[in-house]
C-alpha cells in the first residue's frame, strides 16, 4: 500500500520548490514518482500539431521523487508521516502527528 496516493495533498520538503503545498495529479510506484500540481515545473519545446497548431514552449509539471514528499495532516493541515493501522479487515494510513485517519 502506498504512503501518497493520487488526489492527496502533499508538502515538499526538499528540492527547488521546498516549502509549496499541491494536489498529487498523478503516481507511479514503479519509479517511486509523483506529479504535483504546480510543483518542479519545467518548460518543454514543442512542434505545432493538430493539438498545439502554435508550438512554442509549454510549461509543465515534471515528476518529483516520493521522498521529497510529506503528506498534510487532515487534522492540522502541517506537514505529517504516514503510518498504516489494521482496521478490522482493512488497512488504512494514519497521519502519526495527529493519529487521524487518512481518507
Amino acid at each position: 500500500m502506498n504512503r501518497i496516493k493520487k488526489g492527496d495533498t502533499v508538502y515538499v520538503n526538499a528540492g527547488n520548490d521546498k516549502g509549496k503545498t499541491g494536489k498529487v495529479l498523478s503516481v507511479d510506484p514503479a519509479k517511486d514518482r509523483a506529479i504535483v500540481e504546480g510543483v518542479n515545473m519545467v518548460s518543454k519545446h514543442t512542434k505545432p500539431n493538430a493539438k498545439q497548431p502554435q508550438g512554442g514552449i509549454l510549461k509543465q509539471e515534471a515528476p518529483i521523487h516520493m521522498s521529497n514528499l510529506n503528506l498534510i495532516d487532515p487534522k492540522s493541515g502541517k506537514p505529517t508521516r504516514v503510518g498504516f493501522k489494521v482496521d478490522g479487515d482493512k488497512k488504512v494510513r494514519i497521519a502519526k502527528k495527529s493519529g487521524e485517519e487518512i481518507k
